[in-house]
């Protein structure tokens, strides 16, 4: 494996993620960084605050 454990830019353990947003029609370099903003506990704090103020903002 190479060194950071990631293969093709997608930090291991994430690859379901980026799996999951490709079948959605995200692009390759989309998809690789969403699904790597949420490997770490902080990331996906922030990831889900950012999609409350959306969700906020669109009335939902």
């Amino acid at each position: 494996m190479p060194k950071g454990g990631r293969v093709r830019g997608i930090a291991s353990g994430r690859e379901d993620v980026y799996e999951a947003l490709r079948d959605q029609g995200y692009s390759k370099e989309r998809a690789a960084r969403i699904a790597n903003a949420g490997k770490t506990h902080a990331g996906r704090v922030r990831m889900a605050e950012k999609a409350a103020r959306t969700r906020a903002r669109r009335g939902k």
